[in-house]
């Protein structure tokens, strides 16, 4: 890599840490200086029949559902089809609406248009008692704080879920708001976020938080019988120390099979991607967030490549103990010699890697599906 590009990645990569740590310390003073105490679940489902005292809950199957979010490349895959477990869904996409004016300055362009359409389609529904619930997938990026705060108004418990609050809770600053979730998180009901260290944020920010990990939908995500053609695999976008570990590995005489944006093979579909899971003995996973070091999260391949029967060797970070047995479900590494020294283990052993891969689909299938995540989260708030 040219010396100058090298430089000035560290410098946005300290500058970034930097920045998150002295957010992180922060609103730790602040919770602190407040004397706030994180809610359980308990205290959310009291905080919620006080504020909306009417609220019946409805059997699973009944519920409607007023969906808000964009689909990217998962989200029709996974949210939706686990949404409709519960009930008719109505989905509202701004991209499905506005598309044709989608340039890049969109957010100067069109932002508040779009914002009002938003709320006259949720009012609309909510007039012809097409709503039981708001779940949405959003960020001040999309959407104002007037607007949710409009959308509080329809008396409709609104739950928002949020996947990048380890370094997009506060994010970038746009006019004076934030583009994460600071200044529109007091007006949902729940905002549930897959970064613990974000809870005392959503608090001190007056918002009423709950901790839950994304997940999978064993619909998609399903093992196929396949043979395991491929030793090593690994999807995901070709950034940061990626590229490097994974040559090192073949250095190592180690051979890794890479899709994503920015290798070689490119990406794959979602069905070439499950299936890839299936054909690899073992699948490979980061766990860290782009542009920073040391700052680890929980992604979707952690539930997904489990639950498509894949045996699972990722990057060790706390978070990873609440949701599996480490060892037992699926295998972490703290460095490279312990990635190289494990990948070269579970090669040699494949009845133990067996053993391991069968636990994790069991889990995953078990406890971590997009729908067993729905199920408590709309049970918290009263709705079933």
């Amino acid at each position: 890599m040219d010396p100058l590009k090298k430089y000035r990645r560290q410098f946005r990569t300290w500058r970034n840490d930097r920045r998150l740590q002295r957010e992180q310390e922060l609103y730790e003073r602040e919770f602190a200086a407040q004397q706030l105490v994180l809610p359980d679940e308990e205290a959310i489902r009291r905080h919620i029949r006080e504020e909306l005292p009417l609220l019946k809950p409805k059997k699973k199957g009944s519920l409607q559902i007023l969906a808000i979010y964009h689909h990217y490349n998962w989200e029709n895959e996974s949210l939706r089809p686990s949404l409709e477990k519960f009930g008719p869904v109505l989905h509202y996409d701004w991209y499905d609406r506005f598309n044709h004016q989608l340039e890049r300055e969109w957010h100067r362009s069109v932002k508040e248009a779009m914002n009002r359409d938003l709320v006259d389609w949720a009012a609309k529904n909510a007039r012809e008692g097409k709503g039981d619930v708001i779940f949405s997938y959003l960020s001040g990026a999309l959407i104002s704080p007037e607007t949710v705060r409009e959308l509080s108004f329809l008396g409709i418990p609104m739950i928002n879920l949020a996947l990048n609050d380890k370094e997009h809770f506060v994010g970038k600053i746009r006019d004076g708001l934030s583009m994460g979730n600071r200044d529109i998180c007091r007006w949902f009901t729940l905002s549930w976020t897959s970064t613990e260290d974000a809870l005392k944020k959503y608090c001190v920010e007056g918002a009423v938080p709950l901790y839950l990990p994304e997940g999978a939908n064993p619909g998609i995500h399903r093992p196929w019988e396949l043979g395991k053609t491929i030793p090593v695999s690994f999807v995901g976008q070709c950034y940061g120390n990626r590229p490097a570990i994974i040559a090192r590995l073949q250095e190592a005489g180690i051979h890794v099979e890479a899709y994503g944006a920015g290798w070689p093979n490119g990406p794959l579909s979602t069905e070439d991607m499950v299936r890839l899971y299936s054909k690899s003995r073992i699948n490979l996973g980061f766990g860290g967030v782009i542009g920073f070091s040391d700052t680890y999260c929980l992604k979707g391949r952690d539930f997904e490549i489990p639950m498509s029967g894949g045996l699972y060797l990722t990057e060790h970070h706390p978070e990873l103990e609440r949701v599996y047995e480490i060892g037992q479900e699926i295998v972490s590494y703290s460095d490279f010699e312990d990635l190289l020294k494990k990948l070269r283990y579970l090669l040699d052993s494949p009845e133990e890697a067996e053993r391991i891969r069968q636990r994790g689909f069991e889990r995953a299938r078990r406890d971590h599906s997009w729908e067993i995540r729905f199920e408590k989260v709309f049970n918290i708030v009263g709705l079933i």
